[in-house]
């Protein structure tokens, strides 16, 4: 397999739209006032920063690297709050793509660099109270959310 290609795609060759079991990571990263931070991303959707796994990584090198690749910061001790898996995590992708995510929520309060606004994978990024949340949200990252920072 190509360095340079995710996982997933690799596997989607071998297997067309047939359900995948996806691990992957998420983070809920508060600023000093307790709000979160949520990235839009290309189809409209506001979400946490977070993505899939490639071979040989852990999930919290992952939330690392989606966390600098998605928002330009880098961060640090984070904190498994829970692992979320089995059914109600199944997807269908709008191109019918299909999977069970098994996805690792982490929170961190401790980011250093600027954060950067534009990506292939992000129009915008900004801070939110957990209570004043966007309606366009992946819907198990406010799941997350209000579960880990509003209760």
């Amino acid at each position: 397999m190509p360095e340079d290609q995710e996982y997933y795609k690799f596997l989607r060759k071998y297997v067309g739209t047939k359900p995948l079991i996806l691990p992957g990571s998420t983070v809920i990263i508060l600023n000093e006032l307790g709000e979160v931070l949520l990235q839009k991303r290309p189809e409209g959707r506001w979400g946490l920063p977070g993505g899939l796994m490639n071979l040989g990584e852990s999930f919290e090198q992952v939330a690392i690297r989606e966390v600098l690749e998605e928002t330009g910061l880098h961060i640090q001790n984070l904190r498994l709050l829970h692992v979320f898996s089995g059914e109600e995590f199944y997807a269908k992708a709008p191109n019918g793509d299909e999977f069970y995510g098994v996805t690792a929520v982490f929170l961190t309060n401790e980011v250093e660099g600027e954060l950067h606004k534009h990506s292939s994978e992000t129009i915008d990024v900004q801070y939110f109270n957990c209570r004043k949340l966007p309606d366009r949200m992946v819907g198990s990252h406010r799941r997350f959310i209000e579960q880990f920072v509003c209760s």
